[in-house]
């Protein structure tokens, strides 16, 4: 008798709503170079958000009985045609046990172990994952440890190596008290980098601090503006990653970097030399991002995302920062949860108006096989 398995599935209809439902499946086979894992546990990373609910409204949340539902605007459905009609699985990363696997060596090696995965696919009891995109953990590592191996981790070496990449020494970083900035405080006390974190809130700014942060700066002050700006000039930082990304944040941190690059210097119209450098990475303000270009010429404004980064530095590169994670993940790459919910939880519009938008330092853990022990 063929085994099955829950998934959960996200479908954009033309009538402008998404549905969330589970449906059973058959678990599926694995390929030579493939595993399938009983997973465990799997974060609610910002990124596994657009494809579950495809920019719909989270206030428009309800559910018909077998779905989850929210109603998209008319911009949202244009966005989404190509995939009108389709149940899409979700779920970046997570972890789990071995319980198939393929021919080939490196498959039938990982057989019975708990690994931690990549596979766009881990909202679900079973997932198939190549062998490529799963790493095996250390036995003392447990699934809730293993679970954000992947997204939030590579993305803070990610930044720390385009920073040295594109021949800047220091940068800043927004929403720097969510798991993802508490990594990059983390690697940049390690490695002696300079690094301003920006947050909304003072308890933000004190829990970074506690945690050894020496650049802190509270966008609510009065003084913010000021703060930033001695901020950048005590560290150099030159190159940014927001979260943000809508309204005028990343307009301000070019006018804060301009202003402690032209410190002392003869005035010119066209600004300093220093080229600035802010990089948009995530989406927590959805309004336009507005540029006044008070900071000279030497600019820019771009997206950054992880995996054309991995692109660029290869599967030599890719091992050397996986390396380090499997080794750090219960310190440096150590996250924590605000709550742990399962399969069916997700379709509950109580639970999913909480974790359907991002909040700093407050991430969700799913349990498909049901509660950790």
């Amino acid at each position: 008798m063929t085994e099955t398995g829950r998934m959960l599935r996200s479908t954009v209809t033309d009538g402008g709503v998404v549905r969330l439902t589970l449906v059973e499946e058959a678990v599926p086979e694995p390929g030579p170079d493939e595993i399938v894992v009983a997973v465990e546990a799997s974060p609610i990373n910002p990124s596994d958000l657009g494809m579950l609910f495809a920019g719909a409204d989270p206030t428009s949340l309800a559910t018909d009985g077998e779905a989850l539902t929210a109603r998209l605007g008319d911009g949202a459905v244009k966005a989404n045609a190509a995939r009108l009609g389709q149940p899409m699985p979700a779920g970046n990363e997570g972890s789990g046990v071995v319980i198939a696997a393929g021919s080939s060596d490196s498959a039938q090696a990982l057989m019975g172990k708990r690994v931690a995965a990549l596979s766009g696919a881990m909202y679900a009891t079973h997932s198939k994952v190549s062998t490529a995109m799963c790493v095996e953990m250390p036995e003392h590592v447990t699934a809730e440890q293993a679970a954000s191996c992947f997204v939030n981790p590579l993305t803070a070496l990610g930044m720390t190596e385009t920073m040295r990449m594109e021949g800047h020494t220091a940068l800043v970083h927004t929403a720097a008290a969510s798991n993802l900035g508490q990594m990059l405080q983390r690697i940049c006390i390690d490695e002696g980098i300079g690094l301003v974190n920006i947050v909304r809130r003072s308890e933000q700014a004190d829990l970074l601090r506690s945690q050894g942060a020496e650049w802190v700066v509270d966008s609510s002050a009065e003084s913010f503006r000021d703060d930033l700006t001695e901020a950048m000039s005590a560290t150099g930082a030159t190159i940014a990653f927001d979260a943000i990304g809508g309204g005028q944040g990343a307009d301000t941190i070019l006018g804060c970097m301009e202003a402690a690059a032209s410190r002392g210097a003869a005035f010119s119209r066209y600004g300093s030399d220093t080229h600035k450098q802010v990089y948009i990475y995530g989406g927590l303000d959805r309004s336009p991002t507005a540029l006044t270009r008070t900071y000279g010429m030497s600019w820019g404004v771009g997206g950054w995302l992880l995996t054309p980064f991995l692109g660029r530095i290869g599967i030599e590169g890719l091992t050397r920062l996986r390396d380090r994670v499997t080794a750090e993940i219960t310190t440096t790459f150590a996250s924590h949860y605000e709550e742990t919910i399962s399969l069916d939880e997700m379709l509950d519009p109580e639970v999913a108006r909480r974790y359907a938008v991002p909040t700093t330092n407050e991430k969700r853990l799913v349990t498909p096989g049901g509660q950790l022990s």
